[in-house]
């Protein structure tokens, strides 16, 4: 499982001083940027090589406490299975051990002109997750 570092600032806050709702979303995507980069994998050179990229296909997301302010937050991203052309994810938004946030994210591999496309074998190996011992 992977996890990612972040700050709510005032720019991510509504006037109550608590976070908005699709900043959310903003954070996993920044999770899972980091996710990928940590794993050694540079997306600008998979869309160049390979014309390869990533699109959000679906999410299914559950807001269950409000974040704020100068809140310190952990965004994790991990691993629930890859198919052929589809990666899905479970996603959290942490402050401490509390949960606010949770995610599916299905990502779907595409060619340039947006066409469906099947993940390359040596980036599967790259992005599965490592057997549980």
């Amino acid at each position: 499982m992977h996890s990612f570092a972040l700050r709510v600032y005032y720019e991510d806050t509504d006037l109550a001083g608590i976070v908005y709702y699709a900043n959310y979303l903003k954070f996993i995507e920044r999770g899972r940027t980091e996710w990928v980069r940590g794993l050694g994998v540079d997306q600008t050179r998979v869309k160049a090589d390979q014309g390869i990229v990533f699109a959000v296909r679906r999410v299914a997301a559950d807001y269950l406490r409000p974040a704020k302010f100068d809140d310190e937050l952990v965004v994790t991203t991990e691993v629930l299975a890859i198919g052929g052309a589809r990666i899905v994810l479970r996603q959290e938004v942490l402050r401490g051990v509390e949960r606010l946030f949770t995610a599916e994210v299905t990502l779907v591999c595409l060619t340039d002109s947006g066409a469906p496309a099947r993940l390359p074998p040596l980036l599967r190996a790259v992005l599965q997750p490592a057997p549980d011992c």
